[in-house]
Parts: structure tokens; C-alpha cells; sequence
């Protein structure tokens, strides 16, 4: 029987810097927590990749995960769409090993306080999300990048979820797993944002969840509009005076670290954040690994794969039955192909 709480979080070797340094804040507020690794990645021919001092007590390739047809289902997805389709076998794993509360959390989270109410809410209920928003916007800028923004890409953020080993929580997961597994895209006209617009559909068709409105909890770039940060004289991190749980860092050093900028209200507490964040990130990087490197990237022989093949080989049947090994290079191979019938 496992113990009480595991947590566990999904990355390409490129986010290992930051799983650590969720890894460490997590540890520090949370020693018992049980932390586990999905890597959705191959380490690359010469870098000798050494764990052993990380903060994870398990680590799970997505190899290892047993999915039917795993080479033709991999090639199927750029690397945000595999390293979150493979949340819900996680999930599942975990619950069916028996853990008796199962906590989510993006490798670009950092924890900032204890998360026991979190555990508290497992204890009444079988679901815990946290919405985008908790409070309507006010300009017309922020309503398009928070609001409209959120119906495009799902109600509720999904780098933190929390699911109890319950009947109706063991039913979402599964549900869940089935649908990351099958439509686990990035194709907002078609419906679907990854993970995340799946969810959207948890109050209509699963009872027994709660919607965790505390603005302590994931606080980011989508919703600092309405969440001032502060610091008390103690050093405690505080968000609309409520005390900040945990920080959402997405995508910093790209769009993401612009938008926290654009909302931080002239308020100095983001960039003294983002300065510190920075540093972990450069405390816990990884030697020798080339900057934006993914083993499932590319073709065999080096040539990247384009997104408009990946979509091509997964809405065609037939080509898996004609290229079963599609990521091989040279003659005969689905490389070849697409050079010949794809522009």
C-alpha cells in the first residue's frame, strides 16, 4: 500500500531544470510526499544523465507506461502534446497502485506554502481544480488575453489537479486518461486544447469536485490582473492578502514572462520573482544538454519532424499500417514519403 499523497509531474529533459526546482520547493514544505518523474523524452548519445541528488523519489519513462503502439502514438504529437498526454496514465498508475491522493503539478511551478488545505478538500471531495480566473476582467485588453483566452484554451488550468482514490475519482481518471490518450492536441479551432478543454465538461458529467477560487493557488500570468503581490514584513508571499500557495512561472524567458509583465501593475514583487526564479533555474540546469533538445523530435537520421507530418501520419490510418516504425529514415520510410507528398 503507498502512502497518503503522491505528486507527480510530466517533462522533456529541456524542463528538467525547472521539475527541480518544483521539485525542491515541494520538498520543503512537503517532505513526505511521495514525488514522482514522467520523462517523455530519450537521452541524447553521450550525456550520461545522473538523477541521484534530484528531489524525485520515483522516476517513470514514458516508454515504461504501456501504451499500445507506442512508437506510431508518440510520433502522433509535438512535445507540449506528449508530455501532457500522458497525465492521465500517470494518474491512473498512481491510483491504481493504490495512492490515496494524487496531486498534478507542472514542472514550471514553484511552491511557496504548504498545500495542506489541498489535502483537506481530498478528504470531502474526489476532484480539486483551479479556474484560469476567479474574478471577471475590467479592460478590453485582458478580457481577449484572460477571458476569451480561457474559452479558448479551458476554464481550468490543468498544470494542478488533485484527485482522491474514490469510485467517482478513479472514474474521471480513467475517463480522462482514455481521452488524453485519443485527442490529447493542440487544435483550438477543432475544440480541443490538450488537456485542458476536456475538463471543462467535469461539472456536467462528474459529481463530487471542487473549484478551488483561493487566489493563493496558481497564480500566473492569466491572473495576476486581479491578484497584487506583496510581501509581509516576515517575508511571507501574499496574493490579495491571501497567502501565495504556489507561482505558475509559464513559459518564462518567451511570451508568458511578457504577460506577467503586462499585468504586474507597475508592482516591483513579479520581476523580484521572475530574478529569483531565473537563478534556479540556472542552479539547476543540465550540463551538456543542448538548449531545446527532445529525443522524439526528430527522424532518425536528424531531420526534424514537422507538425504537419506529425498530423498527417495520426489522421491517416492507413499510413500506420504502411509506415509502422514512423520516426526511421531512408528509403521506404515515412520520411521519405512525406518529402514526396508534402509541401
Amino acid at each position: 500500500m503507498m502512502s497518503e499523497v503522491h505528486c507527480f509531474t510530466s517533462i522533456s529533459l529541456s524542463y528538467l531544470d525547472r521539475a527541480r526546482v518544483l521539485g525542491t520547493t515541494l520538498k520543503k514544505h512537503h517532505p513526505d510526499w511521495v514525488l514522482w518523474l514522467c520523462i517523455s523524452d530519450i537521452d541524447p548519445h553521450g550525456l550520461a544523465l545522473d538523477l541521484s541528488g534530484d528531489p524525485f523519489d520515483h522516476v517513470v519513462r514514458v516508454q515504461d507506461l504501456d501504451i499500445h503502439d507506442f512508437e506510431q502514438w508518440a510520433f502522433g504529437h509535438d512535445l507540449v502534446e506528449l508530455c501532457t498526454a500522458v497525465k492521465g496514465v500517470m494518474l491512473c498508475r498512481l491510483l491504481e497502485q493504490g495512492g490515496d491522493k494524487v496531486v498534478y503539478l507542472d514542472p514550471d511551478i514553484a511552491v511557496f506554502g504548504a498545500l495542506d488545505p489541498v489535502i483537506d478538500l481530498l478528504d470531502r471531495h474526489s476532484i480539486v481544480l483551479t479556474p484560469h480566473l476567479t474574478q471577471p476582467e475590467t479592460s478590453q485588453s485582458a478580457i481577449l488575453d484572460n477571458e476569451v483566452g480561457s474559452l479558448k484554451h479551458g476554464i481550468y488550468n490543468l498544470g494542478f489537479l488533485g484527485v482522491r482514490h474514490s469510485s467517482e475519482g478513479v472514474r474521471f481518471a480513467g475517463w480522462w486518461r482514455d481521452r488524453l490518450l485519443a485527442f490529447c492536441h493542440d487544435n483550438v479551432p477543432g475544440g480541443l486544447f490538450t488537456d485542458q478543454r476536456w475538463c471543462d465538461l467535469i461539472p456536467a458529467l462528474f459529481e463530487d469536485f471542487y473549484i478551488l477560487r483561493d487566489p493563493g493557488y496558481n497564480v500566473a500570468a492569466w491572473n495576476l490582473s486581479h491578484r497584487p503581490l506583496a510581501f509581509d514584513v516576515d517575508g511571507t508571499l501574499r496574493a490579495r492578502d491571501y497567502p501565495v500557495r504556489f507561482v505558475h512561472f509559464t513559459k518564462v524567458s518567451s511570451v508568458g514572462e511578457a504577460m506577467l509583465e503586462r499585468y504586474a501593475n507597475r508592482r516591483t514583487e513579479i520581476f523580484e520573482l521572475l530574478k529569483w526564479y531565473r537563478q534556479q533555474l540556472a542552479v539547476h540546469a543540465v550540463s551538456g544538454l543542448r538548449p531545446g533538445y527532445w529525443g522524439f523530435g526528430s527522424y532518425r537520421d536528424g531531420t526534424p519532424i514537422r507538425r504537419i507530418e506529425r498530423v498527417t501520419y495520426r489522421s491517416r490510418p492507413p499510413l500506420k499500417e504502411r509506415f509502422p516504425h514512423p520516426f526511421d529514415s531512408g528509403s521506404g520510410s515515412f520520411q521519405a514519403w512525406c518529402a514526396s507528398n508534402l509541401t
